[in-house]
């Protein structure tokens, strides 16, 4: 891995783990086994590797979630699988836990992934689930957009109750209830099991 990378790697791990204020240049460098100088020379500084960190960490996470989201199936069972793909529930969501980060939100670049990948997730969900209502597989008065801002609020409030509880039961609980209020809303014929 290039140093560039490996800096890049490096501040997204810690970002994850510490918050945007915790992550030291000098964490950075010793993480990822680089020093001062090179950091310098590939970066203008930590606000620009935090950028490309975020920003890598976001486009990761919409290649996994559109993976779910393109496979075959129902709306409800792509969502599903969207919901129930294997995460590390008790470090919470790499971009969710950002917004809690007062440095990154005030900071309108470091901020913009941010909420340009919620924006993103928010209509690719409501794009599945009007697909799925087009379709005749959920009821033609389900509001795609509305539900899909539901969905990604009890993803994000899951990792929140998961953290605080220690333990991933939470988590589990609150995508089980959403996916539950979705399957209200399949039409007979296309139960979700």
């Amino acid at each position: 891995m290039s140093t560039p990378e490996r800096l890049i790697e490096s501040t997204r791990e810690l970002l994850w783990e510490r918050g945007y204020v915790g992550t030291s240049p000098k964490a950075i460098q010793q993480r990822a086994g680089a020093g001062q100088g090179s950091m310098y020379h590939h970066f203008s500084g930590k606000p620009d590797l935090a950028l490309a960190a975020i920003r890598r960490t976001a486009e990761e996470l919409r290649a996994a979630a559109e993976e779910r989201f393109a496979a075959p199936g129902t709306a409800v069972e792509r969502v599903t699988a969207y919901l129930r793909r294997e995460r590390e529930v008790l470090k919470g969501c790499p971009i969710g836990r950002l917004t809690q980060d007062p440095d990154v939100m005030a900071d309108p670049v470091l901020r913009a992934p941010v909420d340009e990948t919620f924006a993103w997730l928010r209509a690719r969900i409501a794009d599945v689930l009007a697909e799925g209502r087009d379709r005749g597989e959920l009821d033609a008065g389900l509001d795609p957009a509305d539900t899909a801002s539901t969905v990604v609020a009890v993803l994000q409030g899951g990792y929140v109750l998961a953290r605080a509880a220690g333990s991933e039961e939470p988590f589990r609980r609150a995508v089980d209830g959403v996916l539950g209020l979705l399957a209200a809303h399949t039409t007979t014929g296309h139960r979700a099991d």
